[in-house]
Parts: C-alpha cells; structure tokens; sequence
C-alpha cells in the first residue's frame, strides 16, 4: 500500500508524543500546591525536584541522542514513551520526597529521548525547505500539551484527587505506542507504504540553497571542533532557560503572586502556551518562505531566530512590571510566541549543518546545553523571587541578546559544514 503524505502522519503523531510528553511533566507542578501539603513538601523543595528533573534530562539528550544514531527512530521513541509513561504513573505511589525525585530522574531522562528523536526523524523524513515547518508542527505539540495540560490535570483532580491523576495520565503514553508502532515501519528509503513520488521529494536537496550533505557523519569528538556546533550549543544554553522559566514555574507565579489554586491554576495557565503554539508554525513557515524565494537556509534560520529574539525581550521587561493575572498571561504568550519562533529553527540547525549520522548526537548534545543553561535560572528563581518575580523575568530578558548573537557570531558562513579532505581530527576548527 503506498500513501501519499506520509512524511507529515510521522511528523503528526511525533507531535502527539509531545502533547503526552507535556501533559506528563506539568502535571507535577498543576498539582503541586495539593501535592506539597500531603507529602510534606515545600517551595525550596520544588526547586529541588525541577533541578533532579532537568539534571537526568541534560543526561537523556546526550544519552537519546547517541542511542537514536545507534537504534534509529522508531525503537528510540518507543523506548523513550515506554519508560516516562511508567515513570508518571508510579507519581501515584508517592509518600516521601526522595521517591518522588527518584521518579523525577526516570521521567526526565526518559522525556528527554523526545526532542533528538524528533529532529532525528526530521533530517529522515523532510527536505531542508520544510523541515522548519516539520520542527514547527512536533514544536506545536509542547504548547498543545501544555495549553491542555493545566486545565484537563486541573479536572482530573477535581474529580479523582492526584494519585489516580498521575496513573490516568502514564496510560496515554502506552495508547500512542500502538499506532507508532504500526505506522512507523521503517525509515524513508525501506518503508513499505511509501510512494515513489514522496521517496524522490524527500530526498531532494537541490530546493534548498546550502543544503547539508549526507555523506560527513562526524564523532562527537570531530562535532565539537566545529564553530557551528558551539553556535548551537551556546544559543540553546542562553534561549532555552526563557521557556522552562515558564513551563516549570507559571503555576508556581500564579499563585505566589495572585494567590491562585489548583482550580485557577487550570483556568489561566494555559493561556501563554496558545502564543508558543502560534510561534512554533509561524516560524517554521516563516524561514521555509524565505528558503522557497532563494534564500540559503541557515540564512532564512538565522533571521527568523534574530526576530523570535526580538519580540521576547520588550515582552519579558513589561511582564516584570505586570500588575494583574490576565495581563502576565497575555504578556507571556507573546515571549513564548518569540521563543518558539526562534527555537523551532535552532532546533532544525544539526540537520543544516550536518548530514548522515550526526543529526542525533549534535541535537543531544544542544538539549543538554540548554538543561545547563536552564539549571542557572532554575537555582536563581527562589533566591532572586522573595519579593516577587520582576527580577527574575528581567534577567531572562538580559540573556536573549546573548544567545542570538551567538549564532551570528560563531554560526560561520551561511553555508553547510563540508566534509572535510582528510580526517578532522588532525584539523583545527571549522571556519
């Protein structure tokens, strides 16, 4: 059976993967105010709980990475969902602070094997013209977790209380394996049920000026002598902190600053998450325009990165100052809607520079840069929000400048990096 459109059914039920992805680790923080109290728990307590999560999940970037390079995409989302969906059930069986972090360590390298899986089957499945796109709609997929998220955990704890919300919630990961599974057969060049026509399209490079090559698929060690490998890796430790600012601590902001429960949390939490998903198609759409009008792709990346960059930080200085729920929400969606404008086309940048096998590596290795960079923020926020949140947001908005001109200054030329004449090894960087 041949089908045409396939590429986006991956793409699609990737997205859906990261629907549950975000379900699962925010429901920990809709709940918290009514999990804290039966487990003994406090603010400093959360800081610790988010810092063990992102610590396991720098570890599962790094880690997925490699094993996506090594198994392929198919087996390494299976994997990946299979672990975290058990991780958040066993939420249910909590009583103490140390199991609670011990799960938080499962979940967070196991969720973890999400985003270099996804742009792992990107580089497989799209051509360098709509791989932005492509990174757009599985991007999506975070804010629709996270816009459904708050309210649907919010629900189900009104009627069940949190235990059965977590066991409710790891059982949606197990339904998704089956039609992945099904679906997902083989990759792009063996796949039973792929037309020829949509074989030649997605193996087409000549629409895309300074598409990367498939035949450099540099070691770890080789990808780190490249300047364009640090331009990734020094935008994400810089960018990345900006999201989960809001994704670990919106519910937590809600309630310190307008005294919100659980119930309110649900009502206003998803709001911003509307503007990320927005961010994650607008941007994608936006550099595969330029790409289709000529522009050479890192090219059409870096501008829609450098304008992601600036919508977030005007936004970020006036949410310091916000003054009611309803105008910190509206404000936080318009930063989520640059961030995610300007992430979906970092997070395409490994497959533009790099082709054949080290399109996992070099996006793990990003994931876990921005883990680094986000741990910073995450220690800072109960030190520097005794007196509310304006300091913190006002020292996100002071690091977008860095991070986007990190790609302009060690992006190179808007050109893929080139396989080299004899082995990189033996060479210095490259330029």
């Amino acid at each position: 059976m041949k089908r045409g459109g396939l590429r986006w059914l991956i793409v699609g039920l990737i997205g859906l993967a990261t629907v549950i992805n975000y379900i699962d680790r925010n429901a920990l923080a809709v709940m918290w105010p009514a999990v804290s109290r039966d487990i003994g728990a406090d603010k400093a307590d959360y800081a610790l709980l988010v810092t063990v999560f992102m610590v396991a999940y720098a570890v599962g970037q790094s880690l997925f990475g490699k094993v996506l390079d090594v198994i392929g995409a198919r087996m390494g989302f299976a994997v990946a969902i299979l672990v975290w969906s058990v991780s958040i059930a066993a939420h249910s069986l909590v009583r103490s602070l140390g199991v609670l972090s011990l799960l938080r360590v499962t979940l967070g390298i196991s969720e973890a094997g999400n985003w270099p899986g996804a742009v792992k089957a990107n580089a497989l499945w799209f051509p360098p013209r709509e791989r932005a796109l492509a990174q757009g709609v599985f991007n999506s997929g975070a804010a629709i977790g996270a816009i459904i998220s708050a309210p649907l955990v919010a629900m189900l704890y009104e009627a069940i209380g949190w235990r059965a919300t977590f066991l409710v919630v790891g059982v949606l990961g197990f339904l998704w394996l089956l039609p992945w599974l099904f679906v997902y057969r083989a990759d792009p060049d063996a796949h039973p049920w792929l037309s020829a026509a949509e074989r030649a399209h997605i193996a087409d490079r000549d629409g895309a000026p300074g598409a990367a090559t498939a035949d450099y698929s540099p070691s770890v060690r080789q990808l780190l002598r490249h300047r364009q490998s640090w331009a990734i890796i020094v935008s994400r430790f810089f960018l990345d902190p900006v999201w989960w600012l809001f994704v670990s601590w919106l519910p937590i902001y809600l309630s310190e600053t307008f005294g919100f429960d659980v119930r309110q949390i649900g009502l206003f939490a998803w709001v911003p998450f509307v503007g990320a998903m927005l961010g994650s198609l607008g941007g994608g759409w936006l550099s595969g325009a330029l790409i289709r009008q000529g522009w050479a792709t890192l090219a059409a990346r870096r501008l829609a990165v450098t304008l992601g960059g600036a919508i977030m930080l005007p936004a970020l200085v006036l949410t310091s100052r916000a003054a009611d729920p309803l105008s910190a929400v509206l404000l936080i969606a318009v930063i989520l809607f640059g961030f995610q404008v300007a992430i979906n086309n970092i997070q395409t940048l490994p497959s533009d520079y790099f082709g054949g096998g080290a399109v996992g590596s070099i996006a793990g290795i990003g994931g876990s840069a921005a883990v680094a960079g986000t741990l910073v923020t995450t220690w800072l926020v109960p030190v520097m929000t005794t007196r509310g949140y304006g300091p913190i947001f006002v020292l996100a908005a002071a690091i977008v400048p860095v991070g986007v001109a990190s790609l302009w200054l060690l992006g190179g030329r808007v050109t893929p990096v080139p396989p080299p004449l004899s082995d990189i090894s033996e060479k210095g960087p490259s330029v």
